[in-house]
């Protein structure tokens, strides 16, 4: 299981990139794992400003359909259109071309909650 140093991780099972005040974000290699071959990425929030674990969208398996929820407050500024045509590229390519959105963060405390890649580590049990 991948689990990239310089990322930030959420009890979600989401992954955090942090550029200036923008968020990249997307599911861990973990998560792609659980959730199986994914089919479709949902989300129609781009323009909107959320709190921190509201959701910003959703995902769909062959198996299930899973919420994803925002780690930090902000407007959501992007969503990785590729992923439309393209969803699986969220399993092949967990943290890099299956990122899901860039979210333009008001509160910059809130990183703190956020997990290191050894404090996520321990929750998934690798």
């Amino acid at each position: 299981m991948n689990i990239p140093q310089e990322l930030k991780y959420t009890k979600d099972h989401e992954w955090v990139k942090v550029e200036g005040d923008v968020a990249t974000v997307g599911v861990t290699d973990f998560a792609q794992g659980e959730l199986g071959d994914i089919v479709y990425v949902e989300v129609e929030t781009v323009d909107e400003t959320l709190d921190r674990e509201e959701v910003f969208g959703t995902v769909e398996a062959v198996k299930t359909v899973s919420d994803l929820f925002a780690p930090l407050s902000g407007e959501i500024v992007e969503f990785n259109t590729s992923l439309e045509d393209e969803p699986e590229k969220v399993n092949n390519d967990p943290y890099g071309e299956g990122w899901m959105v860039k979210i333009k963060f008001t509160d910059a405390s809130e990183l703190d909650d956020l997990l290191s890649a050894k404090e996520y580590k321990e929750i998934v049990g690798s």
